[in-house]
């Protein structure tokens, strides 16, 4: 009895495991078809598969463990249909898909050159600023350095001002001082060449005219004869414009400008000619020398002819 019952429980068994491989085959079919056709989305998909999920709680298909075996095999069939049509999208959707990703690409690409554009910019701007900075200390030592030089040339200036004036003070000091010196030296002096000129004065009246000219040292017409280039000293000017040559003789009295110093023989021995003291001077008159008393005018001596 026992045994019949088992075989009656295999039976049934096999029964229902045929009836779910039915169920089985006929479920994946049915979606193969619907996705040729329309290739809808997985949630559609999953929403018709969930649509065409066999009531497994139906009694009459068979016993709970045909149920479960054939549940199980419609589980596998959903994962591997869900492997293998996840991406179920049309052609056009994936090219929006991809334009739309090199968009993104290419905005994340311009973003980026603008940050480092901006970055760039800025970077310029700071060295600028820095720059702009440095050289504003830069000026400000300058300026300070200026104004600490034109302080310094300041007072310099001061302190060469202060030792002007005291140099001018002292020199003032020592100007009067000096003058008084001089105008006492030159009181004294004046009164020595006065008595001096006195003296002179008595002395000329002692000049000798012929005593000299017996001298053979001043033989000047021999001299003359053997240094004839000696005697030509050049044209003679008059000191007023438009006097001519007159003949003077001893005891004529000349004017001050003819017997100036411009006329005057400062070497008389040059020209063979005595020394003169006192208030006496040889003079030249054009081509004639004259002993002048320089104090009075008074001719003394006089030789004609003796420049060329």
């Amino acid at each position: 009895m026992a045994d019949r019952k088992t075989m009656k429980t295999r039976a049934l068994l096999t029964a229902g495991a045929w009836s779910a491989m039915a169920l089985a085959v006929a479920s994946m079919a049915v979606p193969d078809i619907a996705a040729a056709a329309e290739r809808p989305s997985r949630h559609q998909n999953h929403e018709r598969g969930s649509d065409n999920r066999p009531n497994f709680n139906n009694r009459t298909q068979g016993s709970a463990r045909a149920s479960a075996q054939a549940r199980e095999a419609w589980s596998r069939n959903n994962a591997r249909q869900a492997r293998s049509g996840a991406p179920d999208m049309t052609e056009s959707r994936q090219r929006a898909i991809r334009t739309a990703r090199e968009q993104r690409r290419q905005e994340s690409r311009r973003d980026a050159e603008r940050s480092r554009e901006t970055w760039q910019q800025r970077r310029a701007e700071r060295h600028e600023d820095r720059a702009e900075r440095r050289d504003n200390r830069s000026n400000q030592w300058m300026k300070q350095y200026q104004r600490r030089d034109n302080r310094d040339d300041r007072r310099d200036n001061r302190y060469d001002r202060r030792d002007d004036r005291r140099d001018d003070r002292y020199d003032r000091r020592d100007d009067r001082r000096d003058h008084r010196y001089e105008g006492r030296n030159d009181r004294r002096d004046h009164r020595w060449s006065d008595r001096n000129d006195r003296r002179e004065y008595r002395d000329h009246r002692r000049w000798d005219r012929h005593s000299w000219r017996r001298n053979n040292r001043y033989d000047w017409r021999d001299y003359r004869a053997r240094h004839r280039s000696t005697y030509r000293i050049g044209r003679y000017y008059a000191p007023y414009y438009g006097y001519s040559y007159r003949r003077l003789g001893i005891g004529f009295t000349l004017g001050s400008m003819f017997y100036s110093n411009r006329y005057w023989i400062d070497d008389p021995w040059m020209y063979r000619l005595p020394e003169v003291y006192g208030p006496y001077r040889w003079v030249r008159y054009y081509d004639d020398v004259l002993l002048v008393n320089v104090y009075t005018g008074e001719v003394v001596d006089v030789i004609y002819d003796f420049f060329w």
